[in-house]
């Protein structure tokens, strides 16, 4: 029945999953949030042109990796495969442009077709930060506090470790652009395929190819940092020095870049060797470029994203599970005062669990497998003296409570 199987790359959140995946999405909301980060989202599908115009006709995930439909009114319409470019749409087609800076969070499925593999989906999740009208270090400095300041609320800080590397402003990354183009044209013989179709449109890119021929040339390409101007060096000292000052400690890596033309200055990947082959969990960059590309007026952006699931992986059970109350009724005439009684306490914010039926017994089991932290037993004898008895689970310690009391007694378990 391969039809009821759900289609490769995609996997069923159950409970479990979704627990441990609402607490790194909900924490990532409240910590952005402290710093001035409000929620927004973009549509799940735009105009194919939206992303074609920002990832470049040659990147990978413009030519092998979304998922493109024409739809009833034949139009191309594409899945969105990450959000920088829906948010800087919204940001345009809403006129936002008066109300810089601006400072969005954002989360929710994105779409990949990729070789499925850990850590590694088609259809997964993401967080997303965006900060939009801020052309100074400040901003960069903020984006990746917020990130560092994320992993260690969640726990895994001391699991990653941040490289951080410049860009550079247009000028610098020309210069450095020929410099390269130049080294790669005497290796030609060595390089892939499509190291060779980015050569003359993205030689940038190839930094990031898999290829062993192509990773054994790049260890002895130039460098980019060998071809700032001092904008650009003062730049990235002051974004250094200021992430120092906030406590972030940073990695130079002076081969990370980010091969569009619209990225410049800061590029930065928190990194882990927790889940094998893939590597980051949140990365980011300044996209000064992009409006312009997209055509709107210049206006400066640096924002970050991160995968859901690998947070998630690191993360493990410690979202943990809710532990209930259970309400016990025992003999035929309690069932009707147990379902008042589990109402009223949902209603007061208590998670209250009532069985549907069986014996005393049988809910007992029920509330060890739902790992109950207290359990309100209502028997006859007990609803004839207005009161139930409360069960301790973690130290069978019993207490018969007047039922007028028993949310006050009841609230050392909230």
């Amino acid at each position: 029945m391969a039809t009821l199987q759900p289609v490769r790359g995609t996997h069923d959140l159950l409970p479990e999953d979704m627990r441990a995946q609402r607490h790194v999405a909900d924490t990532a909301a409240a910590v952005s949030l402290l710093y001035g980060f409000e929620e927004m989202t973009p549509p799940v599908f735009e105009f194919t042109e939206v992303f074609k115009r920002t990832l470049g006709d040659t990147s990978d995930i413009v030519t092998k990796e979304m998922y493109t439909f024409e739809d009833r009114g034949g139009d191309s319409i594409t899945l969105r495969p990450e959000f920088t470019a829906g948010i800087a749409r919204a940001f345009m087609s809403n006129g936002l442009q008066q109300s810089v800076p601006v400072k969005f969070f954002a989360r929710g499925p994105v779409f990949r077709y990729e070789r499925p593999q850990k850590g590694r989906l088609r259809q997964f999740h993401q967080v997303d930060v965006e900060i939009l009208g801020v052309p100074g270090p400040q901003a960069d400095i903020e984006v990746i506090a917020v990130g560092a300041h994320l992993l260690k609320t969640l726990g895994v800080a001391d699991d990653v470790t941040l490289e951080i590397n410049t860009l550079g402003d247009t000028e610098s990354r020309q210069n450095y652009r020929d410099t390269l183009v130049s080294y790669l044209n005497g290796h030609k013989d060595k390089l892939s395929e499509d190291s060779l179709n980015r050569l003359e449109k993205n030689p940038l890119r190839i930094f990031d190819s898999k290829d062993e021929g192509d990773r054994t040339v790049m260890a002895e390409a130039p460098l980019l940092s060998e071809h700032l101007n001092d904008h650009s060096r003062q730049f990235f000292d002051e974004v250094l020095q200021g992430l120092s000052d906030i406590g972030v400690e940073t990695n130079i890596n002076p081969r990370l870049v980010r091969g569009l033309d619209y990225y410049s200055h800061t590029a930065f990947e928190f990194v882990t060797d927790k889940l094998g082959a893939q590597g980051a969990v949140l990365a980011g960059g300044r996209y000064d470029g992009l409006m312009e590309q997209m055509g709107g007026r210049p206006m400066p952006g640096i924002g970050w994203a991160a995968g859901v699931e690998r947070l998630a992986m690191m993360v493990g059970d410690a979202a943990g599970q809710v532990r209930p109350i259970a309400v016990v009724p025992v003999g035929g005439d309690a069932g009707r005062a147990a379902m008042k009684i589990a109402q009223s306490l949902r209603e007061a914010g208590y998670h209250a669990d009532l069985g549907y039926s069986g014996n005393m017994g049988k809910r007992m089991k029920r509330a060890d497998k739902l790992n109950a932290i207290a359990t309100v037993i209502l028997g006859e004898d007990e609803l004839a003296r207005d009161a139930a008895t409360v069960r301790d689970m973690q130290s069978g310690e019993q207490t018969e409570v007047p039922l007028k009391d028993l949310e006050a007694h009841l609230a050392k378990y909230r």
